[in-house]
């Protein structure tokens, strides 16, 4: 009986890496201290509570996160970042929820209005890249750092291969960061097709959120302009 060729993307991962190892984790820990330094500067301007809330939420998971990750417990760690990420984008609709209520007020400047809103598109830009970082080829710690397979993402490299496996290579924080921008500004993948349910999602909260922000600043201008 002949074998069916694989599927590009598809292909079987390989057998995963032993516990605490996989990719390394700092990149995404830098990029949640980013956020919580945006959240921050948000909270400055607009307050949606303590301005060290959201600051706060970060430390207090982040430690039982890299606790739990130097211990060899992969799912408690991964079932952490999950919760991480979900406060994250809470935090980002919120803070979309409250620029649209801004929008009426007279006494909001043009100026505010738009620092505001750029802070709020480069959190969602953060916040979802960390999400697929974390959700693709099982997350960090089943992925290998020279031999990538996945049936979330198919990156450009792994579309030079039939079966999709890509041998001594392996995306970074970078290459989801990348995706990730150009959802928020193209409103699509460009060079990465996108294969499972949960990125779809992701990917459409990202981009709903980012054309809602646009939209209330075009709105701004069209006022600033008939005014």
């Amino acid at each position: 009986m002949s074998e069916k060729p694989p599927t590009a993307g598809r292909a079987p991962a390989p057998p995963s890496p032993p516990p605490g190892s996989g990719v390394p984790r700092w990149p995404a820990t830098l990029a949640l201290l980013f956020l919580g330094t945006i959240f921050f500067l948000i909270a400055a301007q607009y307050p949606m509570g303590p301005r060290w809330s959201i600051p706060a939420v970060i430390a207090l998971l982040l430690v039982p996160l890299w606790l739990s990750r130097l211990r060899g417990l992969p799912h408690v760690t991964r079932m952490l970042a999950l919760l991480l990420f979900g406060a994250m984008t809470v935090a980002v609709v919120v803070s979309a929820i409250l620029l649209v209520a801004l929008l009426p007020e007279g006494g909001v400047t043009p100026l505010h209005l738009l620092r505001y809103a750029g802070l709020i598109w480069v959190a969602n830009i953060v916040t979802f890249a960390l999400w697929y970082w974390e959700i693709d080829g099982g997350g960090p710690a089943r992925r290998h750092p020279g031999r990538h397979a996945s049936a979330d993402f198919v990156f450009p490299q792994q579309q030079l291969d039939d079966d999709g496996v890509v041998e001594g290579w392996s995306p970074t924080f970078l290459d989801y960061l990348f995706l990730a921008f150009n959802t928020s500004t193209a409103f699509s993948p460009t060079d990465t097709l996108v294969l499972s349910r949960q990125a779809k999602v992701l990917m459409m909260l990202q981009s709903a959120i980012s054309l809602l922000v646009l939209a209330i600043l075009a709105a701004r201008a069209i006022n600033t302009i008939g005014g």
